[in-house]
């Protein structure tokens, strides 16, 4: 008769816990409610429900009510929680999966054990949770985050005026942040930017807090700007109050906050948009431009965009990162497009159709220049801007695109380059022929290749995928004799 607050669990050690305070044997509690001890027995472990008119009996004769027996409130005593704990533990899969018999906390275990027993399988626990974090858990959180982002036109106006702030003290103007002045950035916050070749391998960038120190890579990534990059995005956790994530999500918008304080000073605010606003209304807009113009990578360029198009050239947009293969790898759009999904809502990993510039962009041979193209779909005709780019994992494309009635402010309007998209129907791309289909079918066997790195679970560690002791081995390795 346990409700849907009070487990079978609970209800037996609080009936327990009644029948010793009032010193009576389950013998005794038997005779006077007119069943068996064993009965008892079973019920006070949890291991059977009473019967109603049982459940009063036992009420009655121990001096409380029914509904006092099956009140959600905590167990009676510290022995009575340790007991349901370690029931609970017992009867996890977790605990299944180890193959080890149960151990029954019965009266006659005695209490350090009992304790000793719930430590362990709280420890159990804690490692089980920290140690992964499933491909669902992080599509989850993606999705909401890009979701949260959305709902904000990608646009941070507090991080954007931070970032400001913080670069114009240090002394930009104009044009391309130098390496010189993001080290005087560091310096006014009492950091020293230092270059090693043996960074821990879990790790993008290293802050020792206690001597004022932030290591990085010696080699900048491809692009130009990814040592500047990684410095601002170290800064940006200090400056930002960052503590340690208590969960994947919280992970993730720390990441994206401090990639945000990064794009804001090496493309400041005021800086871009003395840039943008008149090749707006020249109707002369371009990322290469834009890329050239700030000294970054043509994807930072893009993303950059995504920033301030809505809230400062009014005009909705959408940006994808592609791969060779059709799967989608970063997204965003608030401009209608319907980007493709799983059933969750997650965009990672999923094809983006074959008649997209996207992926038309592979085809072509000269790839000096951006791609433009018009595409019609279901939710109506987007403009698009594509450049092709490769690393060592193969090539990929940045695009950005805005609905039909925006391309007016963007170079390359006047293509004549014209796609039809009618998917998520799979007639559009997904089907194959009809003869290919049935030539094929039943004699081949192809095995995917997964992309690890979107699907993959989280590396365990204080901070999610960082080797602790790695880390620390480093920092004690690099630390100055004397503090600096």
């Amino acid at each position: 008769m346990a409700d849907e607050h009070t487990d079978p669990v609970t209800l037996g050690k609080r009936i327990r816990h009644f029948r010793s305070r009032g010193r009576l044997t389950l013998a005794q509690l038997a005779e006077t409610t007119g069943t068996t001890a064993s009965q008892l027995s079973h019920i006070e472990n949890g291991r059977r429900e009473p019967r109603l008119s049982l459940l009063q009996a036992i009420a009655s004769t121990l001096g409380t009510s029914a509904s006092e027996l099956l009140e959600p409130a905590p167990p009676p005593d510290r022995r009575a929680a340790l007991e349901i704990e370690l029931h609970r533990s017992q009867s996890s899969p977790l605990f299944a999966s180890l193959g080890a018999p149960a151990v029954r906390p019965s009266r006659t275990l005695p209490l350090p054990v009992l304790e000793s027993l719930v430590a362990l399988h709280r420890e159990l626990g804690r490692r089980a949770a920290e140690a992964i974090a499933t491909p669902e858990e992080a599509r989850r959180a993606n999705t909401q985050m890009r979701l949260d982002m959305r709902a904000r036109g990608n646009y941070l106006p507090e991080i954007e005026e931070l970032g400001e702030e913080v670069i114009r003290k240090a002394g930009y103007t104009s044009g391309a942040l130098t390496h010189s002045t993001v080290s005087t950035l560091a310096r006014s916050l009492g950091f020293e930017i230092i270059h090693v070749p043996d960074l821990p391998h879990s790790t993008r960038t290293v802050t020792d807090l206690e001597n004022g120190r932030i290591y990085l890579p010696p080699a900048s990534i491809p692009g130009g700007h990814g040592l500047r990059s990684l410095a601002l995005q170290a800064i940006g956790h200090r400056l930002l109050g960052h503590t340690q994530p208590a969960s994947y999500a919280d992970f993730l918008y720390q990441r994206v906050e401090i990639a945000y304080f990064a794009a804001t000073c090496l493309i400041p605010r005021s800086a871009a948009l003395d840039f943008l606003l008149p090749r707006q209304r020249a109707k002369d807009l371009a990322i290469e431009d834009f890329r050239d113009a700030f000294g970054v990578t043509h994807d930072f360029a893009a993303l950059r965009l995504t920033n301030l198009a809505t809230s400062h050239l009014d005009m909705p947009v959408h940006y994808l990162r592609v791969g060779e293969d059709g799967a989608l790898y970063k997204g965003y759009e608030n401009d209608g497009v319907a980007l493709p999904t799983d059933v969750t809502g997650a965009i990672e990993g999923q094809l983006v159709c074959r008649q997209w510039a996207a992926r038309a962009a592979f085809a072509r041979r000269t790839r000096t220049t951006e791609f433009h193209q018009y595409t019609d779909t279901p939710d109506g005709t987007f403009w698009c801007s594509t450049q092709t780019g490769s690393t060592s994992s193969g090539e990929f494309t940045i695009t950005v695109g805005v609905p039909f009635a925006h391309a007016k402010w963007f170079r390359g309007r006047e293509t004549k380059r014209r796609a039809t998209s009618t998917c998520p129907e799979e007639g559009c791309c997904r089907r194959p022929d009809e003869a290919l289909s049935e030539r094929w079918q039943q004699a081949s066997w192809p095995s995917a290749v997964s992309h690890a790195q979107i699907l993959g679970p989280l590396p365990s560690g204080r901070f999610p995928g960082v080797d602790d002791t790695e880390v620390y081995r480093f920092l004690e390795a690099n630390a100055p004799s004397e503090p600096t």
